[in-house]
């Protein structure tokens, strides 16, 4: 089968094209950039440039589309919520030029992709959720009587305007007081179009993994993080493979029993302790750590592939437990976050920098890399090249 992969300077893609070039699929590496990680690994039979949705979904469903009609029968995925989002706003126009995709119901994307609609599903369900108000106006803020520290953050990462562009809507702010809530409502509004205001639950990032078949568990994964690539919690550079927490596994299949949810999704939690685990949200795509669920025996998309070809797949258990991978730039950028300091308003515990450098520099023997391969090297080169061309780029424009 050919598998068109979108979002290629993504490593859950770079993942995705090796996972799927091993069970016999051609595939193809697509990305908005003229070049991508994903389109520099050996496993990759061909590259695709499209135009970005952030400037224009009806450009991006045209080029997508072409190739499809290129190449019938593609199976076109998605690796982000910017490609998500119009493709299944658009699957019609799709599957008229012959591509295959596996997505829920759009209104289930969409319910997904919605940070306060999942908290309130999550809170429905007897879940655990931190206090949430979500506010259009400094004046709706004003008018709540927030518990200190709050988390700031966009309801969506990604925003499917009506002017055809998504807009990223960017990461989360902190507050401590009223008057730095004030100054992070007014930068997390520049940029979304409505900010969630939750209070600050402090404790270990760990997320649950699955693929589901229209609301029913086909393949399940967990990890914990071991280093984030901002110690505040978001991107992991370091984790490791653990047994899937009971209570967590039931909550996580709650929600998405609840969402049908159909393809592959990551529910995130905080854990503090012996504490209940905290629902944070749900990512309704590929996972950037989706190497390290390859490395432990639960190879995502090749089980995708296998679905869309057959229907259905039997439900897949176990994996290897204690397995370490490392995304090496990650890495690299948490040590110069913690070097930078804890961001301000932000109340949690931040970590040392000497250990960290300690942590950072001391290699630990049989962990996996997210990009680097001694037979594939070249996606490893790419991230590095791709991070210099951004700050380049960046200060020029400065």
């Amino acid at each position: 089968m050919n598998v068109l992969v979108l979002d290629g300077n993504q490593n859950q893609a770079v993942a995705s094209v090796r996972s799927l070039a091993r069970a016999g699929h051609i595939v193809f590496a697509g990305e908005a950039a003229s070049w991508s990680k994903a389109g520099w690994s050996r496993a990759s039979s061909s590259t695709f440039r499209y135009p970005s949705p952030h400037h224009s979904t009806d450009l991006f469903i045209q080029a997508v589309a072409a190739f499809v009609r290129k190449h019938p029968g593609t199976l076109v995925l998605p690796m982000t919520e910017a490609t998500a989002l119009p493709l299944s706003a658009e699957r019609d126009i799709l599957a008229s030029a012959g591509a295959r995709l596996l997505l829920p119901e759009h209104k289930d994307l969409l319910r997904a992709f919605d940070k306060n609609g999942t908290t309130r599903l999550a809170a429905s369900l007897g879940i655990v959720v931190p206090r949430t108000v979500t506010v259009q106006s400094l004046e709706e803020a004003r008018a709540h009587s927030l518990r200190y520290p709050v988390v700031l953050k966009p309801c969506s990462s990604e925003e499917l305007s009506s002017h055809g562009k998504v807009r990223t809507a960017g990461r989360p702010s902190y507050a401590s007081t009223a008057q730095q809530c004030e100054q992070a409502f007014r930068e997390v509004s520049s940029r979304s179009g409505a900010v969630l205001i939750q209070e600050f639950v402090e404790g270990e990032g760990t997320g649950y993994f699955a693929l589901m078949h229209h609301g029913k568990l086909r393949a399940e994964f967990a990890h914990r993080r071991l280093r984030d690539v901002r110690p505040t919690g978001s991107g992991s550079a370091v984790r490791e493979s653990v047994a899937i927490d009971p209570e967590i596994r039931r909550s996580s299949l709650a929600i998405l029993a609840a969402l049908r949810w159909h393809g592959v999704a990551m529910v995130e939690y905080r854990k503090k302790h012996e504490d209940p685990p905290v629902f944070m949200e749900v990512n309704g795509r590929f996972w950037h750590s989706l190497p390290l669920a390859c490395y432990a025996g639960v190879d995502f998309p090749a089980l995708l592939a296998r679905m869309v070809e057959q229907g259905d797949i039997e439900p897949q258990a176990g994996y290897r437990c204690g397995v370490r991978c490392r995304w090496f730039l990650g890495d690299a950028r948490h040590l110069i976050e913690v070097w930078k300091g804890a961001p301000a308003g932000y109340a949690g515990t931040y970590p040392g920098r000497l250990r960290t450098l300690w942590q950072v520099l001391m290699p630990v023997r049989g962990t996996y890399h997210d990009l680097f391969q001694w037979r594939g090297p070249l996606p490893e080169l790419g991230d590095w090249i791709s991070l210099f061309t951004r700050l380049i780029t960046k200060r020029s424009a400065a």
